[in-house]
């Protein structure tokens, strides 16, 4: 499809785009079927975003709630997570403890905020027993009680692909020490980095079993991350993730894996390199995000190559056709995305991470309002 030829429903005003339709499929099949590495009746699609987007899309809709905004662009994902219940705590200077003890403090710029890190509460720890002795978070500190009837309220919606966000083990471990750090100490000296990293381990697994038993087989995917790559490589050597960060995101998938669920693993930038083990070594199901800008990420070859065995979500560039090009340009790399990735299977279609609020509304709805299929 040529950027500026017109594109039906999209070049006219967004009122009166076209509805794709509920579709011939339910949402969950749909996600099922294409991860199953067959095309169902569409791609499926799922909505990204940073809070402020949310708050756009839910007034340009008319002041509608955020289900109601899903509902509306018809997205077949619906995320669900546990309450957090344990100690609310704040540090001088208007930092703020999160619920995995990391130090935190906003940030205003020109389009919104966000947590930026604020200092390091383990920075002064020098050996395993000084992560042992931490008061940090423990899976008590998460309620799911609540669950059942979430699962239910989406249930009586329609029936949703649900997935559960875990979290990410050497991001969320190097965020207690400070990177530079982190990074010298594994490579030096791993004693410290590696207990943080098995604690947090440990954790994820009590709080994954405990999510997954309350859904009672209703939740679909969990989804693990660790951002181990930048624009244009990796953060560390292949063997070093090999030797220290590998075998803990193997223990936590295995017991991801006795509940029978499948398994999204994300990671930003250059991420190429792995991608055979990720397959092949953690035995992950699905690849996100596809960052399409970094190097190394051409979407096609990637198709081509593990194609047959991983599937993929994500995909549409937040770094350039979102936030600066046309409807007409988003729509065209929709169409793109749908035509390669989903072809055969295997694609759910998302912002190659959360939409940020320098993107057009228009450019938004274009995403989603444009017909999805991979002929």
């Amino acid at each position: 499809m040529e950027i500026g030829v017109p594109v039906p429903g999209v070049d006219s005003p967004p009122s009166a785009w076209p509805d794709l339709g509920p579709g011939r499929l339910a949402p969950r099949e749909r996600v099922r079927t294409a991860l199953a590495h067959r095309e169902p009746d569409r791609v499926p699609v799922d909505l990204w975003a940073v809070p402020e987007v949310w708050q756009r899309l839910q007034a340009h809709l008319g002041g509608v709630t955020r289900a109601e905004v899903l509902r509306r662009l018809r997205v077949d994902v619906r995320w669900v997570a546990p309450r957090y219940v344990g100690p609310e705590r704040e540090l001088p200077g208007g930092i703020s403890v999160d619920p995995y003890g990391m130090w935190r403090k906003r940030q205003d710029h020109g389009y919104g905020a966000y947590e930026e890190y604020a200092g390091y509460p383990l920075a002064d720890a020098r050996s395993a027993a000084d992560i042992a002795a931490w008061d940090g978070p423990r899976s008590e500190h998460w309620d799911v009680s609540e669950l059942p009837r979430e699962l239910a309220e989406l249930d009586a919606e329609d029936e949703y692909f649900v997935c559960y966000d875990l979290g990410g083990i050497f991001e969320r471990s190097w965020g207690l020490v400070g990177l530079e750090r982190f990074l010298t100490d594994l490579t030096l000296d791993p004693e410290v980095p590696c207990a943080i990293m098995d604690r947090i381990t440990d954790l994820y697994i009590a709080n994954v079993r405990r999510v997954l038993q309350a859904a009672q087989g209703r939740i679909d995917m969990v989804y693990t991350w660790d951002d181990v790559a930048h624009q244009h490589g990796l953060l560390l050597s292949p063997a070093l993730w090999r030797q220290c960060i590998l075998p803990r995101h193997r223990r936590l998938n295995d017991a991801i894996r006795a509940f029978g669920v499948r398994i999204m693993y994300h990671s930003c930038g250059a991420i190429s390199p792995l991608i055979p083990a990720l397959i092949d070594e953690l035995g992950i199901d699905v690849l996100n995000p596809l960052q399409p800008c970094a190097d190394g990420m051409d979407l096609t070859r990637i198709k081509e190559e593990f194609g047959g065995r991983v599937a993929f979500h994500g995909g549409v560039d937040i770094q350039h056709t979102l936030p600066h090009g046309t409807p007409q340009e988003v729509s065209a790399e929709v169409r793109e995305r749908c035509r390669v990735l989903g072809r055969g299977g295997g694609y759910v279609l998302a912002a190659a991470h959360y939409i940020q609020n320098d993107t057009p509304t228009e450019n938004i709805l274009a995403m989603f309002r444009t017909p999805r299929t991979a002929k």
